[in-house]
């Protein structure tokens, strides 16, 4: 299983495949790397060389941000949001959905597990 910025990416898939496993490097991302370092896309990526797996560790180090730092810029980004107390910070903080969906329904992925509140039942018949 080759290792590229601290990530094993599976061999046994094409290298353009495999490279998706890094965080910020999608199909098309992963098309050019192969590209511009001249290796095969159809290559299993336990059969890339010492010399082509370098070459592509360091174009995604120079070219792209990947990884950690990707994660720490996304993470950042969210901090500025709720420091500013804007809308979308106010959303992430309250753990609400952030772009707009409705939250009458749905929305169970953001607020978690449905929590019934007792309520009224309905009119209650008065005698």
């Amino acid at each position: 299983m080759p290792r590229l910025l601290g990530v094993d990416i599976p061999g046994d898939r094409p290298t353009v495949i495999s490279l998706t496993y890094l965080y910020g490097v999608g199909p098309r991302v992963a098309r050019e790397l192969c590209h511009k370092a001249g290796v095969d896309p159809q290559q299993r990526a336990r059969e890339l060389r010492e010399d082509e797996l370098a070459r592509l560790a360091a174009l995604l180090d120079k070219d792209y941000v990947v990884e950690g730092q990707l994660r720490r810029q996304v993470n950042q980004n969210i901090a500025r949001l709720k420091d500013i107390a804007c809308y979308r910070g106010i959303r992430h903080r309250r753990g609400l959905p952030v772009r707009g969906q409705r939250t009458r329904t749905n929305a169970r992925t953001r607020k978690g597990p449905k929590k019934t509140v007792a309520g009224k039942k309905g009119v209650k018949d008065l005698r």
